[in-house]
C-alpha cells in the first residue's frame, strides 16, 4: 500500500489524510457558529468519511461529511476558534489552521405596526428572544400598518407586508433585522387583499390567502422584488388564518369560518394539500409559530381563545392541546427561535388593545408566562392592537 507524507496520529498517520484548508467560521444564532473548509487533496491511502470540527478549548465539537458544518451549544456573544480534522480509515489529519474568531448572535424578534382599524401604527419593536424584557424603539416602517400576518424572513432580513384587518395593500417592506432602522420597500405581490398570511424556510418567502384570495405567491428573500406565482390553496377560508414552517413545509392555517390546515413543499411551486383540521371551526386572527418540527397555533376571536393548539410538522394530522393563553386574545403578533415562542399584543375580548408579550417553550406542552410589553399601543373605537411578527431565528430554521 502507498505511504502517503500528509497524515497525523491514528492507525497509519503516513496514510491519514492532509488537513483541511481555507477554514472559516460565521457567527450563527443563539448557540450556533458555522464552520467552512476546503477539504485536503491528498486524501492519504482511502477517501475520507468524515470531517470533525473542535472548539479551541476541546469543549464543543461536530462532525460533518462536507463543509460547513455548525457547531452547536455555544454561548452567545462569547468569541471561538475551530480546527477542522478530515478523517479517512487510516486516521485523523493533522489539525487545519485556526479559524478567525466568531461568536453566536442572539435571536431577535421585530413586532411592526398593530393599533386599530382608523389608525395603524408604522412603528417597529423589537426583544431578544431567550430574555425576558420590555420590547425597544426599533425603527418605522415606510407607511402604517394593522397587519397581524404576513412577515417573512431570514438569519439577515425580514419582510412585512402592510396589509391586515380592514387594510388591503399589497406593499412588502424590508429590514435588516440585526440593524436597528427605519424599512425600505422590497416590491409588491401580485395582489391586493386583507389579511394575507406568510411563512419561509429562510430564504425563500410564501404569502397565501386573505379574504376571498386563494392565491399563493413566492419571494426569494434576499434579493428585492415583485412576487412569483406559486400555487393555489385548497379554498379562500384563509383570511385571518395563521401560518407554521419546517426548513421544508409550510402550513397555512384556519381563518374566518375554517379549521381546515393545508401544506405546501416550501421549495416547489405547486397548489396546496390538506393536512389535518384545528378543534376550533371558526379560527379568525389566529397566530400561528413554528420551530424547525412544531407548529404552534393560538388565539382567534372565537370569542377571543385563549386556546394554544399544536402540530407535528412533517406528519399530517389534526392539532392537539398545548395549553392556553394568558388572557383570551386575538391578532398577535408571533414568532420564535429553536426554543421558545412568542406572541405579542393583539386585542382581548372586550377589544382592548394588549402591549403584553407572552412565551411558551415550543418543545414542551403548557401555559403561557409573561415575557415583557410591546411599546405602548393607541387605541380607537374598536381597540383592536393588530401587530406583525417575525425573527432572524424563525424557529431555528437559518
Amino acid at each position: 500500500m502507498a505511504r502517503r507524507n500528509g497524515g497525523f496520529i491514528g492507525q497509519d498517520g503516513l496514510d491519514a489524510p492532509d488537513e483541511p484548508t481555507g477554514v472559516s467560521a460565521s457567527g450563527g444564532i443563539d448557540t450556533i457558529v458555522d464552520v467552512s473548509f476546503t477539504a485536503p487533496t491528498n486524501v492519504g491511502s482511502a477517501e475520507i468519511t468524515s470531517f470533525h470540527v473542535q472548539d479551541g478549548t476541546g469543549a464543543h465539537s461536530a462532525s460533518g461529511s462536507s463543509s460547513p458544518i455548525s457547531v452547536t451549544g455555544l454561548t452567545t456573544s462569547t468569541n471561538y476558534t475551530f480546527n477542522v480534522f478530515a478523517i479517512n480509515p487510516f486516521g485523523h489529519s493533522a489539525p487545519s489552521d485556526a479559524t478567525n474568531s466568531a461568536s453566536p448572535t442572539a435571536s431577535r424578534a421585530v413586532f411592526s405596526g398593530g393599533l386599530g382599524r382608523s389608525n395603524p401604527a408604522n412603528t417597529i419593536d423589537y426583544v431578544s428572544i431567550g430574555t425576558t424584557a420590555n420590547a425597544l424603539d426599533f425603527g418605522d416602517l415606510t407607511s402604517a400598518s394593522n397587519a397581524s400576518s404576513g412577515t417573512v424572513a431570514s438569519s439577515t432580513r425580514a419582510l412585512i407586508l402592510k396589509t391586515g384587518h380592514d387594510q388591503v395593500s399589497d406593499d412588502i417592506d424590508y429590514i435588516t433585522i440585526a440593524t436597528t432602522g427605519n424599512s425600505s420597500s422590497f416590491g409588491e405581490i401580485s395582489y391586493a387583499a386583507r389579511n394575507v398570511t406568510g411563512l419561509s424556510n429562510g430564504t425563500r418567502g410564501i404569502f397565501g390567502g386573505g379574504e376571498s384570495k386563494d392565491n399563493i405567491e413566492y419571494v426569494t428573500i434576499a434579493s428585492t422584488g415583485n412576487s412569483t406565482n406559486f400555487g393555489d390553496l385548497i379554498g379562500s377560508e384563509l383570511n385571518g388564518g395563521s401560518t407554521c414552517a419546517s426548513p421544508t413545509r409550510g402550513l397555512f392555517v384556519g381563518g374566518a369560518s375554517s379549521n381546515v390546515i393545508q401544506y405546501v413543499t416550501i421549495a416547489s411551486t405547486g397548489n396546496a394539500s390538506d393536512f389535518g383540521d384545528l378543534t376550533n371551526t371558526n379560527n379568525f386572527r389566529t397566530s400561528g409559530l413554528s420551530n424547525n418540527t412544531r407548529g404552534v397555533i393560538a388565539g382567534s376571536t372565537n370569542a377571543a381563545d385563549n386556546i394554544i393548539e399544536y402540530v407535528t410538522i412533517a406528519s399530517t394530522g389534526n392539532a392537539t392541546d398545548f395549553g392556553d393563553l394568558l388572557a383570551n386574545q386575538d391578532e398577535m403578533g408571533s414568532t420564535a427561535n429553536a426554543t421558545r415562542g412568542l406572541f405579542a399584543g393583539g386585542s382581548e375580548a372586550t377589544y382592548a388593545p394588549s402591549r403584553v408579550i407572552q412565551y411558551i417553550t415550543i418543545g414542551s406542552t403548557g401555559n403561557a408566562s409573561d415575557f415583557g410589553d410591546l411599546i405602548s399601543p393607541t387605541d380607537n373605537s374598536r381597540g383592536r392592537s393588530s401587530v406583525n411578527g417575525t425573527s432572524n431565528a424563525h424557529g431555528g430554521l437559518s
